[in-house]
């Protein structure tokens, strides 16, 4: 098996025909689709059955309503390709983006290489300022160790840490033993700093496989909570569990004076538990006095 396509469903009766078409239709063979249905409410389910029975290389499981990382997870332990890819539920791919992946991976014997995406925005959905596309800033067919690509990736304001733009060696993956944290959203912020910071084997391709849907009741299209602040320092805490070194103080800083500046939109109620959080975990000197003030009285 080549391949193993990971799909966390929930609640996207409107958008999983779509993603499941552009899976199918891949031109690359030898392929899984592994569906985890996590407790939809919907008629999701009936799509997976109707897919199910479709597709001999298609499955789908079910389980109680745990979130994106426990329905990741679960699939994992079906998943027989000599690759992983991670794609979201209401995206749509490239028909040929497993081939070529697949063969540059094992072209270069990278242990994961990343590509770019485009935005998809649903009317409604909050307006994202970011974009998914860096491959720009580096060369292809040239290897790169995860502790210089986070760097630059940080310099340059162009770090992303979605994991449907990665393509991983399932190898690679089995002997880190990483999986994904759960229980938190922004759990993708914690597994590719792990995963890219633990290799030294990384490619990019200067391709965009990927549209990304931006919704309305999607993770990056609801408004700002006090839920979105405590789980990116919960991804804090477990990244100076993982590692004490430069490299993770510098991701601190990038990402938490991101998350506190943005903290402003918050109801204020909920603002003293979250800078107490903090301020007790030693953080502030992460945040800075900037969004630190910004955070308080914009």
């Amino acid at each position: 098996m080549k391949v193993s396509v990971i799909l966390p469903v929930y609640n996207v009766e409107p958008y999983l025909d779509e993603a499941l078409k552009s899976l199918t239709s891949q031109t690359l063979g030898d392929i899984e689709i592994i569906a985890i249905n996590d407790g939809s409410t919907d008629h999701s389910e009936e799509i997976l059955k109707r897919y199910q029975e479709q597709y001999p290389f298609f499955s789908y499981y079910n389980q109680p309503n745990q979130g994106q990382s426990a329905a990741r997870n679960h699939a994992l332990r079906y998943a027989q390709g000599e690759y992983i890819y991670f794609m979201d539920s209401d995206d749509k791919a490239d028909i040929d983006m497993l081939r070529l992946c697949y063969e540059y991976a094992e072209g270069n014997h990278a242990d994961f290489i990343f590509f770019d995406g485009e935005k998809l925005m649903e009317e409604g959905a909050r307006p994202v300022a970011w974009n998914y596309k860096r491959t720009h800033l580096l060369e292809e067919h040239k290897r790169y160790d995860g502790e210089t690509l986070l760097r630059l990736m940080l310099n340059t304001q162009k770090h992303n840490c979605v994991v449907w733009l990665l393509f991983i060696r399932k190898s690679f993956l089995e002997r880190l033993g990483l999986r994904f944290y759960e229980g938190i959203i922004h759990e993708d912020e914690l597994f590719t700093t792990i995963l890219t910071l633990s290799s030294n084997n990384i490619y990019c391709l200067k391709r965009s496989f990927i549209d990304h849907r931006i919704r309305k009741s999607s993770t990056m299209g609801i408004s700002y909570s006090k839920r979105n602040i405590n789980c990116y320092l919960t991804v804090a805490d477990e990244l100076l569990r993982f590692s004490k070194a430069p490299i993770i103080h510098k991701f601190l800083c990038y990402t938490l004076s991101k998350v506190f500046y943005t903290g402003h939109l918050i109801p204020f109620k909920d603002k003293p538990t979250v800078f107490w959080r903090a301020l007790r975990s030693g953080y502030l000197k992460y945040i800075g006095l900037k969004s630190s003030i910004v955070f308080w009285v914009k």
